[in-house]
């Protein structure tokens, strides 16, 4: 019997060229692919809600959010999607489906995403700008603050997108696409930044 070696690799592993890209000085956008995470779909049972949002928030200690909010806690992030149901991102596998089979066992059914999405954190002084050309959502810190979140579309791709917490004071975008648009949508990102120029890099580390 023939033996398999699978080599995991990232959907952007051709597309990634870590360093500089587009207008030359300094970077106005950075964009890093988060790899190796865990992403956890949590889904409420047939009239099952309030017993999973009872269940969320003995697991987690916060209440997973029922409107498009993305909440955190100390070693995971809470991201609403959709009615009666949110992802659970997180590294390591302290929460992955073995360790939220059984909180949610009576309320819940669990989705392993992890392999189907590319993380994308998108920062700089002008991610904002580079992200209106490509979202139909207002994201002015008035109207999209830290903590918000919202399931949309980019370059006609289906994407998750929230609002992070700032880095150096500056507005962090994180980017969720399933694995068989990330390259396209890759693309029209690094297009649409070219001007401001870009920083380019991966990383194991979450945002």
């Amino acid at each position: 019997m023939a033996e398999f070696s699978w080599d995991v690799r990232s959907p952007l592993d051709r597309a990634l060229v870590s360093g500089a890209h587009g207008a030359h000085g300094d970077a106005g956008v950075s964009l890093t692919e988060i790899r190796d995470f865990d992403l956890i779909q949590v889904m409420a049972r047939r009239g099952k809600a309030a017993d999973m949002a009872t269940a969320a928030k003995a697991r987690f200690g916060i209440a997973a959010p029922e409107t498009p909010k993305a909440v955190r806690t100390a070693d995971a992030t809470l991201i609403w999607s959709g009615p009666d149901q949110f992802l659970v991102l997180s590294k390591g596998g302290g929460h992955g489906t073995e360790a939220l089979a059984q909180p949610f066992a009576s309320s819940a059914s669990l989705s392993d995403q992890s392999h189907t999405r590319v993380l994308i954190s998108i920062s700089g002084a002008r991610a904002l700008t580079m992200l209106a050309k490509l979202s139909s959502i207002d994201l002015h810190p008035d109207a999209f603050p830290v903590g918000a979140a919202a399931a949309t579309s980019m370059d006609h791709a289906s994407v998750t997108l929230w609002r992070g917490n700032d880095r150096d004071g500056l507005a962090v975008f994180n980017v969720l696409v399933f694995a068989t648009f990330a390259e396209s949508l890759w693309h029209t990102m690094l297009d649409s930044a070219a001007e401001y120029g870009v920083d380019i890099s991966h990383s194991e580390d979450m945002a």
